[in-house]
């Protein structure tokens, strides 16, 4: 169970930044260093919910692996609540983010929502 909802809030969080970049075009009508900025954020998103994904996998036979993916998933966390918190967004807004990315944080520190490391064939 706790695999299954580690995957669904890493995709959660991939689909998050996809999304966030989509709308750069929505919010800004040209190529400007904010519409940059705006759409480097969902990059950051997209490859931290990969970065979980990995772990979700890869993280039982590769420590190092989990100790950056929690750290990386604490600073999205942490930087989405004081973005969120300074740009006035709406509180669905900030449920959605820092629910997700707290969620992976919190998911990402215990072994059992990773999956089995297989043996080498």
């Amino acid at each position: 169970m706790l695999q299954r909802a580690y995957a669904g809030f890493s995709w959660g969080m991939v689909l998050l930044g996809i999304v966030h970049m989509a709308a750069t075009t929505r919010f800004f009508d040209s190529l400007t260093q904010s519409a940059l900025w705006f759409a480097s954020a969902g990059i950051a998103i997209v490859l931290a919910g990969a970065l979980n994904l990995l772990n979700r996998r890869y993280g039982e036979a590769a420590p190092g692996l989990r100790r950056v993916c929690v750290g990386a998933n604490l600073v999205m966390t942490a930087f989405g609540l004081a973005a969120g918190l300074v740009g006035r967004a709406t509180a669905g807004e900030l449920v959605i983010v820092v629910g997700l990315t707290g969620g992976a944080a919190a998911l990402s520190t215990l072994r059992a929502s990773l999956l089995p490391s297989r043996a080498a064939v």
